[in-house]
């Protein structure tokens, strides 16, 4: 065959390849495995995954269920799969090390020992340092001196297998023989090197300066997928405004990579795009090829930044569908917010933004509102009349309470109170966004309403937790019954009054009357001295949202059924007869 036909069929290998897993990645994962396994070539196909693609595509199996893959794995992707699993932060996860070196072992022996002969990072060494005791026998010295734990495939080097912390009753049989098998294997492989090896675990390791060089090391390579070190990768969340945005400078794509180094695109976490999201239709605009993989890339990068600073990474299929969702939710309150576009467009115009700037920037613009808001909820929190008060948050009720709660924390959260399954997620749209901002608007506006009032908050023990709901409608029955101050729970014969004039009577259920609404309004007013108007315009929802749950809480309730330690919404004492 011609250099020339085998230059054309190359290109055309790998673009079978990359079409295979895409249908891979487009499976459930125990169907994605059995494709692999069937394909003609599984070991080239495995060999061209993406090594983050590859080591997600094993968590979401399971490690021990896909030891047909990493049988197969390339040794850089047996060096990633080491760089993401073993690691505790700066420091060597002995447990994690012994299991990871077992599955690849089990997977295939022959390949682990392999690269632990010739791989250069010096893994092999640190793991039988930790696991091994070595003695050299001298010329003059008998082998039974060594005991019974002792053992030698050459009568130089005896080694005896050591109890690793937290293995009380002795080393593990399934351990013990794949060490021994181990050892045996690696001697046969190159029996030089094993002496090699085992002097220099006797003589030159030393943990501490294996650890800062292999943890300086495994930053570098994993610095090439998106995963800096936290310091770095934390700058992901750095805010930044639509106005900045535009002054920031475009990403510089280089469309055509040179043939002879062809970059295989990470796949796997585009595949759990959020679905419906803007992004995700953005990125179905991109028909070229070599603009779509250089934003998969991107893609791919900016979730494994957010996972390094949220002080992670992604282990398991939840923890990946949630960086995923994360990133997904963010770039779609950016992209909303620069385009224009909501959810339901076709993604055009947000289809040329991610062309042409990138995705962390976009990222960082919709990361930015959800800081402002959480920036004016500390302001308010700390100057608050509540806050002056002793209150606590429970204070502001269910709603408010959850928005507040949701912004305080240190990545702030939206407050979805389980109409999607959970009591919070990440901010996903800018509706999300503006519901958020005009609660804590309300609350804000209630909070300065409150403090004009100059309100002296009640020192007597409350029948029902105190509320800003109870306590200013308690306040107002209180006035319109002409109570005097000091301010406490309402008798309740004095409060049937109160309930008889509340309601039209003609009505079934009952509603409120409209010149108590009226009553109540110019009562704020007038305590407060803030103008009706303006009090409409900031809390008009909020104050007819206490009349409408006045009305659910109380329409149907007959005065002569009251007690006051089921009534929520105003403070009583006293006993119905």
């Amino acid at each position: 065959m011609s250099e020339k036909s085998l230059d054309k069929k190359v290109p055309e290998k790998i673009q079978r390849l990359v079409q295979e897993r895409r249908k891979v990645f487009s499976l459930p994962a125990e169907k994605a495995l059995d494709r692999i396994l069937d394909a003609p070539h599984p070991a080239a196909l495995v060999h061209s995954f993406p090594e983050e693609d590859l080591y997600l595509l094993v968590k979401d199996i399971g490690p021990e269920d896909a030891l047909p893959l990493l049988s197969m794995a390339s040794d850089r992707q047996r060096e990633f799969i080491f760089d993401m699993e073993i690691w505790d932060r700066d420091r060597i996860d002995t447990r994690s090390t012994e299991q990871w070196v077992s599955l690849f072992y089990h997977a295939d022996p022959a390949s682990l020992t392999r690269w632990f002969m010739e791989h250069p990072t010096d893994l092999a060494e640190y793991f039988l340092f930790q696991n091994i005791e070595i003695r050299i026998r001298e010329h003059d010295q008998d082998p039974s001196d060594f005991g019974d734990d002792f053992f030698s495939v050459d009568n130089t080097f005896f080694v005896r297998l050591l109890t690793a912390p937290g293995e009380s009753k002795g080393i593990g049989e399934d351990k013990r023989s794949m060490l021994l098998q181990l050892l045996n294997r690696m001697a046969d492989y190159d029996h030089l090197r094993y002496q090699k090896i085992l002097l220099e675990i006797g003589s030159a390791v030393i943990p501490s300066e294996y650890e800062e060089e292999a943890y300086r090391m495994r930053n570098v390579r994993l610095a090439e997928k998106g995963f800096l070190p936290f310091e770095e990768a934390v700058s992901i969340y750095r805010p930044l405004t639509p106005g900045d945005f535009k002054a920031h400078a475009e990403k510089h794509v280089r469309l055509k990579p040179p043939e002879d180094a062809p970059v295989p695109v990470p796949l796997y976490l585009s595949g759990k795009l959020t679905t419906g999201s803007l992004f995700a239709r953005a990125l179905k605009q991109v028909h070229d090829p070599e603009k779509l993989e250089p934003i998969q890339i991107e893609f791919a990068s900016l979730c494994n930044r957010i996972a390094v600073a949220d002080s992670g990474t992604i282990k398991d299929r939840r923890a990946l569908e949630a960086v995923v969702q994360k990133a997904c939710g963010y770039l779609d309150i950016g992209l909303e917010s620069i385009t224009g576009e909501d959810r339901q467009a076709d993604g055009v115009l947000s289809a040329a933004l991610i062309i042409k700037h990138p995705l962390f920037q976009i990222f960082r613009v919709g990361y930015g509102f959800a800081v402002e808001m959480k920036r004016q909820a500390e302001a308010w929190r700390k100057s608050s009349w509540a806050e002056s008060g002793g209150l606590p948050l429970t204070f502001w009720g269910e709603a408010w309470l959850g928005v507040v709660g949701g912004l305080l924390v240190k990545r702030p959260l939206y407050f979805d109170n389980y109409e999607t399954g959970a009591l919070y997620r990440e901010f996903a749209t800018l509706a999300d966004v503006h519901k958020t901002e005009g609660m804590l608007h309300s609350l804000t506006a209630f909070d300065a309403l409150l403090s004009g009032m100059e309100i002296r908050l009640p020192t007597f023990a409350a029948p029902v937790p105190l509320s800003y709901k109870n306590l200013v409608l308690t306040l107002w029955a209180r006035h319109y019954l002409g109570i005097a101050e000091p301010f406490g729970p309402i008798n309740l014969t004095d409060f049937k009054r109160f309930f008889d004039d509340l309601w039209i009577e003609s009505d079934r259920p009952r509603r409120i009357r409209n010149t108590m609404k009226e009553i109540f309004l110019a009562w704020l007013s007038d305590r407060s001295g803030i103008l009706k108007e303006d009090i409409s315009t900031t809390l008009g929802p909020t104050l007819e949202a206490l009349f409408l749950e006045i009305e659910s809480e109380y329409g149907k309730v007959s005065k002569s059924d009251l007690d006051p330690r089921y009534v929520q919404l105003f403070l009583l004492t006293g006993k119905n007869p």
